[in-house]
């Protein structure tokens, strides 16, 4: 990164000299393009700024006339504008994006909200109506009665799949209760199919926007998953905390932990599931950051910005 800033130096002092010395619209194209090229390789906008900070430094003379001074930052100043083109362009075409994405994820959410409550009312109605069609046979064919007592087994182990699946993909709980009763809810089953003790923390009266408590009880969840899998953790603690204009949400373990760098760069983001929890962030603007060193657990420590 710094050598391609060192290699942009010179060539953007070079090409702002031509504009103090009356370039025109020739010398501001070349700066659109050193932008372009700043943009395309990694460079951030305080690099940018940096660079175009040593750049006018180099070309002041050591002593000169205030209205000297003035002519040439003012003509800096448009030829440091049309060099942030391309960073605002990049800008916009990643709120774009995130515009995009959250809406996606809204008509992703809602259609699972529909699957969910589908399978919840019109399959339960359905499994009522045969287990009432069950019970009555049992009356009628007394000596088929063990027979049906089977099937009814086989219909409440069904019935609890079906359950089971409707949470999966929405939780009604979440939306009539709130965030933190979800969250207790899938702790407390993760706590029994795990064998480790999590527990839960945070405001059960207060609520959140639904897309913002959609987006933290998924990366929960996939946290929680996480933790399952690989930490080899005995606990787990999950903070919810909604501070003015920002929701802060925590995942903690005591487990084998890990050097984030070194398993970031072998496994990615998708080897522990990252690339979602940051694609939804993404959509909302929030954060993520990973906490971790091998010995001393895990955790992940989410923002996201919220309406007041």
């Amino acid at each position: 990164m710094k050598e391609t800033a060192l290699q942009l130096d010179a060539e953007y002092a070079a090409a702002l000299r031509d504009h103090l010395a009356g370039g025109g619209e020739a010398s501001l194209q070349r700066a659109y393009e050193l932008g372009r090229r700043a943009v395309a390789s990694g460079l951030g906008l305080v690099e940018m700024a940096a660079l175009h900070h040593q750049a006018v430094l180099s070309l002041l003379p050591p002593s000169p006339e205030p209205g000297e001074c003035a002519q040439a930052i003012k003509a800096a100043g448009a030829f440091l504008a049309e060099g942030l083109g391309p960073f605002e362009m990049a800008y916009r075409g990643f709120r774009e994006a995130s515009d995009v994405l959250r809406r996606l994820n809204e008509t992703l959410e809602e259609e699972a909200k529909r699957i969910a409550h589908a399978l919840h009312d019109d399959a339960g109605q359905i499994l009522v109506s045969v287990h009432l069609a069950l019970e009555s046979l049992a009356t009628d064919l007394p000596a088929g009665r063990d027979r049906l007592r089977e099937a009814r087994d086989l219909l409440d182990q069904v019935e609890e799949q079906i359950r089971g699946l409707s949470h999966e993909l929405r939780p009604t709980i979440l939306d009539d209760l709130g965030l933190v009763p979800a969250l207790e809810f899938l702790a407390k089953g993760m706590a029994k199919r795990a064998g480790i003790a999590i527990t839960v923390e945070g405001p059960r009266d207060r609520r959140l926007p639904p897309a913002v408590e959609t987006a933290l009880y998924r990366i929960v969840k996939e946290g929680l998953a996480n933790v399952s899998r690989h930490a080899r953790a005995s606990r787990a603690r999950i903070r919810v905390e909604h501070e003015g204009r920002l929701a802060r949400c925590a995942i903690q373990d005591d487990g084998k932990g890990f050097d984030v760098p070194e398993v970031m760069a072998r496994n990615g983001e998708h080897g522990l599931g990252l690339g979602g929890m940051r694609q939804r962030l993404g959509a909302l603007g929030g954060t993520l950051e990973i906490l971790s060193a091998p010995g001393q657990g895990t955790e992940l420590q989410i923002t996201i910005p919220v309406e007041v």
